[in-house]
Parts: C-alpha cells; sequence; structure tokens
C-alpha cells in the first residue's frame, strides 16, 4: 500500500509502544471516516479494530507518514466494507436507516465538522458510488485536498475533483437548506406534542408538504415496511397510532449524529429512537429507528 502524504506528519514508528501511541492518537479520526462511510457504528467500530489489527503486524520502517498510512488504510477498506454492505442491505426489511451514532458521548465527532453526519446526508450519501462517497466525506468533512484525497483512491487530481462534484450536486440538489440544530430540536418538540395529543393540525403546520416518514424495524412486529409519503398520509397515519402507541411510553433526549433525538423507553427499557430531518421549511423526514441492534450505544438524558 501507498504511503501516501495525508495529514501532518507524526514522524517513524520504532517500536510496539510508538505504534500504538500513534494509532491511539488518530483513532477517532479513523472512526469518523469509517462511519461516515458506513452508516454504521458496529461496521465502523469492526472496520477501524482491522485497521488496528494490520497496523500492529505492518513493517513500520516501510511507513514515513504513519496518519496517512492510517487514513489510507481505513478508506480503502471503507471501500470495500460498504461494497458487500450494500449487498447485505437489499434483503433488508422494511426501510433501511442509518445506525446512530451518540454524539453527546463522543465529543471529538461532535466537534468535527458537522458534514456527513446528519441522517438526512448519510441517506442521500447511500446513493453514491462508493469513490464518490470516500471522496466526499475526506473533502467535506475532514478537508483533505484534492491531491490527498488522489493519494487515497489511487487516482488523480482532476479525477478526484469530478468524484466530488458530482457528490456535491447529488448531496445539495436534492437537499433544500438544512435547520439549525437548535430549530431541528425546536420542531421535534412541537412534533413529539402534536403526535402525542393527536393535534392534526398542528402536525400538518410543521411538515413540508413531501414529509416522509420512514420506520426501520427490519421485520419488527407492528412497525410500517414501506414509507408513508405526503402530509395527509404522515398525519393520518400519526392519528392512526396516537390512540395506543403513546400508552406508557417515557420520552428522554439524546445527541445523535449531532442532533437531538428522543428516546422512547417502555417500563425503562429503550424501545427505539425518534428524531425528524428538517429544513428551513419544516419537517421533511420523521424517522423511527425501532430494530433493536440498532440502539444500543446510545445513552439518554436522565
Amino acid at each position: 500500500m501507498a504511503d501516501s502524504g495525508v495529514c501532518a506528519e507524526l514522524g517513524g514508528v520504532d517500536d510496539l509502544e510508538e505504534a500504538t501511541a500513534v494509532f491511539t492518537r488518530v483513532r477517532p479520526r479513523l472512526f469518523g471516516i469509517a462511519y461516515r462511510m458506513l452508516s454504521s457504528v458496529t461496521e465502523a467500530e469492526d472496520l477501524v479494530q482491522e485497521v488496528w489489527l494490520r497496523w500492529q503486524t505492518y513493517d513500520w520502517s516501510k511507513v514515513t507518514k504513519p496518519e496517512a498510512f492510517l487514513a489510507t488504510t481505513t478508506t480503502r477498506l471503507a471501500i470495500n466494507v460498504l461494497q458487500s454492505a450494500r449487498k447485505r442491505r437489499e434483503t433488508y426489511v422494511g426501510p433501511w436507516l442509518p445506525e446512530p451514532v451518540d454524539t453527546g458521548a463522543d465529543p471529538y465527532l461532535g466537534a468535527e465538522r458537522g458534514e456527513a453526519l446528519e441522517f438526512a446526508a448519510l441517506l442521500l450519501m447511500e446513493k453514491l458510488t462508493p469513490n464518490e462517497r470516500a471522496a466526499y466525506v475526506l473533502r467535506e468533512a475532514f478537508d483533505y485536498s484534492y491531491a490527498q484525497i488522489a493519494d487515497i483512491l489511487s487516482s488523480t487530481e482532476p479525477a478526484v475533483r469530478q468524484l466530488v462534484s458530482r457528490a456535491r450536486k447529488h448531496i445539495v440538489g436534492e437537499r433544500r437548506a438544512p435547520a439549525t440544530a437548535a430549530e431541528q430540536r425546536e420542531l421535534l418538540t412541537a412534533f413529539l406534542a402534536a403526535a402525542r395529543s393527536g393535534d392534526l393540525t398542528a402536525l400538518e403546520r410543521l411538515f413540508t408538504p413531501d414529509v416522509t416518514s420512514l420506520s426501520d424495524g427490519n421485520g419488527r412486529k407492528g412497525i410500517a415496511r414501506t414509507p408513508v409519503v405526503g402530509t395527509a398520509r404522515v398525519t393520518k397515519f400519526l392519528q392512526a397510532i396516537s390512540s395506543w402507541f403513546w400508552d406508557g411510553v417515557e420520552v428522554r433526549w439524546a445527541i445523535t449524529n449531532g442532533r437531538t433525538s428522543a428516546a422512547l423507553l417502555v417500563d425503562g427499557v429503550m424501545y427505539g429512537l425518534l428524531t425528524v430531518s428538517a429544513t428551513t421549511e419544516g419537517i421533511d423526514q420523521v424517522l423511527w429507528l425501532v430494530n433493536p441492534e440498532k440502539n444500543k450505544a446510545v445513552s439518554v438524558e436522565g
């Protein structure tokens, strides 16, 4: 693998102790790259562990820029994993949503540039090719230069510019101006109040005309398996479940993917996570993450 020139150099590595220190220092960034590529905490952690195993046994005398080497290894592995992950997700039951990452409990990830971390952005990136996604993530979220990305992808700088340009057009073209974090939390709070009380007029005022409700349960009983689209249909759906769904449900706050989510607890146990994606025009996505496998790492406010 090429020892590409990416990021500040940390100098050479002479022994395992030093190699461990280098890896520990850059690990948060490696996880950030892997998560944005895979939209899965579990898969990102597995991938970073694989990078660690390879790094442990690598001939460090061949590496002059350890941080660059580790970022390159992570990105190339993520491209391979993403290709196989997409095949597995073809058999997923119902809508598939990203596995939430607890940015409230991960100060580094939360402090990183917010690009390519919100649910809406991650969903749009699912339509990119693996190389487009890698180029976009490295450029927009981590501010790598085009030349650095070309080294990582074994490509040319003009080709990388095209990858980033195509990805950016796709992301920007399909997404209206996102709401700020404060506006998103305010809309989520208002949504919860209206949904629990069954106030359809209030709900309609919160939604964009093309609002979509997506429920990720992977076959869980009682979970909608198709998207519900449009203000009228989404409000009817919420009305239909309002008479029974909220009974015994306790709501607590969590910070996932840089935005506020509502943790839904039943008898003190996490039932699922509910959040909204919002633009300056209102809520355009209601996201129900009720696959139990996806919410294990989310911590909730008391």
